[in-house]
């Protein structure tokens, strides 16, 4: 399979497909519809897609959006098509955002992982290997801060961390 795959912002466009893709993963909650119209107009410059540019279809997308008052970008979901998996797509599309201009200022990159989602774990390590720093795992989110059965959500705080030369 010849695949030629572009990482970009999302479009409005994409907010179908993006939905479709976090509904397939079976793993990540499925927000709103409007929620990721929003993402796509309004927190673009902090959320990528990835395209199979030969099939026109979204195969990637991870959100973000920088934390009030921290010099952070919090990555909120990552979902990449069971087909492309291994790819090493989902740290590609988070070291792009991290890399734009809009994230100058940034110097860590924070996300929630249920215990159970061992590959976004992965992920979240290697994307701190890439940055040549730590990985730190704190308490933030409980099960019982849920009203619906979920699983706790512990905060991972990669860095601190400089890049150069962002785009």
């Amino acid at each position: 399979m010849s695949t030629k795959i572009k990482l970009v912002k999302p479009k409005k466009s994409h907010t179908k497909e993006i939905i479709k893709l976090v509904k397939d993963t079976k793993v990540l909650d499925v927000n709103s519809e409007y929620l990721y119209y929003l993402q796509t107009i309004h927190f673009k410059d902090y959320c990528c897609v990835a395209i199979d540019e030969t099939k026109n279809k979204v195969i990637g997308f991870v959100s973000g959006y920088l934390i009030p008052n921290e010099n952070s970008l919090f990555i909120w979901q990552v979902a990449v098509n069971s087909n492309y998996r291994g790819l090493g797509l989902a740290q590609k599309l988070i070291l792009k955002i991290a890399k734009r201009k809009e994230c100058k200022d940034i110097n860590y990159i924070k996300t929630t992982v249920s215990p159970s989602n061992s590959s976004s774990i992965r992920v979240f390590e290697k994307v701190a290997k890439e940055l040549n720093t730590k990985i730190k795992k704190s308490k933030f989110l409980k099960m019982k801060d849920f009203k619906n059965a979920h699983e706790d959500e512990p905060m991972y705080t990669i860095g601190s961390f400089k890049l150069k030369g962002k785009k």
